[in-house]
């Protein structure tokens, strides 16, 4: 089996893993759009270790017509050029802006964003890739496609109840980006 330092590609969720998620509501602007402590230099991390970093997040507000495809773009495009100008970097994003009762390929945890992420990227293996993710359904999205799962939370709970779902545990982004740094210099 493959070790979590040997993977070579990265994917993280967006909301609650990159930026603050706002409860029972959505990021509709680059105003509302924060970084959560410490992920630029996560990114900063990630650039020396990863061959790909990808984004894949289930953004509904879309779908429920909350915001537009252009409002969602302008935030995507802050948040890369802010990673870019940290010294990170973000190889790709999908979205998914279907609801969830819509039951579509591309909302995770079904498979399909992996899948375009792959197909734009043809060297990517799903098994030499890690998934990062804070809810339930990042972690099934990433084990339906072999992947190791690595949870951020501040709550082993999930954890425990879920164990089969999930490799490793971090508080936040930048925790796992030291425990990445070292295990790939050791």
């Amino acid at each position: 089996m493959r070790l979590i330092k040997d993977s070579k590609y990265l994917f993280l969720d967006r909301d609650g893993v990159i930026n603050v998620r706002l409860i029972d509501d959505y990021v509709k602007t680059e105003k509302e759009f924060e970084f959560i402590d410490g992920v630029l230099d996560a990114f900063k991390i990630f650039r020396k270790h990863f061959d790909k970093i990808v984004v894949v997040t289930n953004q509904q507000g879309v779908g429920k017509g909350i915001m537009s495809e252009e409002d969602l773009k302008r935030i995507h495009t802050y948040m890369q050029t802010e990673v870019e100008k940290n010294g990170g970097r973000i190889d790709a994003i999908f979205h998914c802006p279907k609801l969830a009762k819509e039951n579509s390929i591309d909302r995770k945890p079904s498979v399909g964003m992996g899948l375009k992420a792959r197909k734009l990227f043809n060297e990517i293996r799903f098994k030499d890739s890690i998934m990062v993710g804070d809810s339930l359904t990042d972690l099934v999205f990433g084990k339906r496609l072999k992947m190791h799962c690595v949870h951020i939370s501040s709550s082993p709970k999930t954890a425990r109840k879920h164990p089969k779902r999930i490799d490793k545990v971090f508080n936040d982004l930048l925790e796992f980006a030291k425990y990445i740094d070292n295990e790939k210099n050791s």
